[in-house]
């Protein structure tokens, strides 16, 4: 079965390619061919830009595959691209969203996809966008041509990964952990969230193709795992052995401060994050998660070491500065224990 990935190097992207390819796939990825390759000579690869419309199209106009996998949709436009060039050709589309498409707060606990609403706000774009292209590919469901199937992930770690921590420091967490200094952790720490270990999202993916049961609909695939949000840097602190120093900052700060970096944490993080993954069993039985959590993050810290990670000298410096507005703060706060006119006793 012939299997097109439009992506293919990023770090669920590529692991999607070893397992398709370890199932028996014949598969071709497109992309820009700006990043490292790890399957040549056994996927086919073809370089284009899907900005150049005209000369993506025509790259792609022999390609006639059963299965296409759109790692890159980021919005309405990318995924009416996709559906006009496949329609046609393709038995099966397959669209990577995410949960970051729900509006918040979640209507149902565990979260079930059935039940939420699709995300309206203006504050939060990459959910906005991924919001409004689930709503044009609901319209496409209802027409002849490829089945569409939409899936949603929450967030997934694996090697490669660059989108770890609060501040995305990666490797600084580590770093400051062993140096003895704080991490700056959004104030909402003990919420309940999902991590997913990419191995485990990318075998949702392959159960997914051709899988009739996925047709038409959406999903929600990730982990079952239960954790809260300070246990991201404790499981870095179990792997370097030493406890970590957490200054807790409420994300409404911390997204005053720097609203790019740091604006999601206001809106997708103060909500508990679990989510149901029983639709998707339903329909693929044999996904069942493998990867536990503490176990995934030695994985991502373990590629780090490997692809030789060193610290963001910029975003070092930028924490050390949030940890002694938050020192001064805390000794602030703390004067007005013994201040007259406030020294109340409930002895």
């Amino acid at each position: 079965m012939n299997l097109l990935i439009i992506g293919g190097t990023g770090v669920i992207s590529r692991e999607i390619v070893r397992q398709a390819l370890c199932a028996n796939f014949d598969v071709t990825i497109v992309n820009r061919g700006t990043n490292k390759m790890d399957f040549e000579g056994q996927a086919k690869v073809i370089k284009a830009d899907r900005e150049d419309r005209a000369g993506f199209a025509a790259k792609l106009t022999k390609e006639k595959p059963d299965i296409v996998i759109d790692m890159v949709c980021f919005g309405p436009k990318e995924a009416k691209q996709t559906v006009e060039l496949f329609r046609d050709k393709a038995q099966q589309l397959i669209f990577t969203s995410s949960v970051a498409a729900y509006e918040r707060p979640y209507k149902s606990l565990p979260t079930r996809e059935d039940l939420e609403k699709p995300l309206t706000t203006t504050t939060f774009d990459y959910g906005k966008d991924k919001a409004a292209f689930e709503q044009y590919l609901f319209g496409e469901m209802k027409k002849p041509g490829a089945a569409i199937t939409i899936i949603r992930p929450s967030l997934t770690f694996g090697p490669g990964a660059r989108n770890f921590g609060t501040l995305r420091q990666n490797y600084n967490v580590v770093h400051r952990i062993k140096e003895g200094k704080p991490l700056v952790m959004v104030g909402e720490t003990t919420l309940p969230w999902t991590f997913t270990y990419v191995e485990d999202l990318a075998r949702g993916f392959v159960l997914a193709c051709a899988n009739d049961k996925t047709y038409n609909d959406h999903f929600q695939v990730l982990n079952d795992e239960v954790v809260v949000w300070e246990d991201l840097y404790q499981a870095i602190g179990n792997i370097v052995g030493k406890e970590p120093i957490l200054y807790r900052i409420p994300s409404a700060l911390l997204r005053e401060v720097d609203d790019k970096l740091m604006g999601h944490l206001n809106y997708e993080k103060v909500y508990c994050s679990v989510f149901s993954i029983e639709k998707f069993q339903k329909a693929a039985p044999e996904y069942k998660p493998k990867w536990k959590f503490q176990n995934a993050i030695a994985k991502v810290v373990e590629s780090w070491e490997t692809d030789k990670l060193g610290v963001d000298e910029a975003k070092n410096e930028f924490e050390d500065s949030l940890c002694s507005c938050y020192d001064a703060f805390h000794t602030s706060l703390l004067k007005l224990r013994n201040h007259a006119p406030f020294s109340f006793s409930f002895k």
